[in-house]
C-alpha cells in the first residue's frame, strides 16, 4: 500500500466516522487559530521577495516532475 492509498484510506474512515460537521468544525478552528495571522506575520517578517522565490522554487519543482513523469510514461 502507498502513502497515498493510506491517506485516502484514513480520510474515509475519518469522514465516516466523524461527518461534515467535523470538517467544518476543524477549517473554522484552522482559521481561528492563526492561519491568517501567521500568513501576515511571515510576510512581515520576510516581505515580498521570499514570495517571488518560493514561487519560482515551486514552479521548478513542478517542471521536473512533470519531465519524470514523461519519461517514465516512455519508459512502460
Amino acid at each position: 500500500m502507498t502513502t497515498s492509498e493510506a491517506g485516502k484510506r484514513g480520510g474515509e474512515k475519518t469522514a465516516e466516522t466523524h461527518g461534515h460537521e467535523f470538517y467544518e468544525e476543524i477549517g473554522h478552528k484552522g482559521g481561528e487559530a492563526g492561519g491568517h495571522k501567521g500568513g501576515e506575520a511571515t510576510k512581515e517578517r520576510h516581505g515580498h521577495e521570499f514570495y517571488e522565490e518560493i514561487g519560482h522554487k515551486g514552479g521548478e519543482r513542478v517542471r521536473e516532475l512533470i519531465e519524470e513523469g514523461k519519461k517514465a510514461e516512455g519508459e512502460e
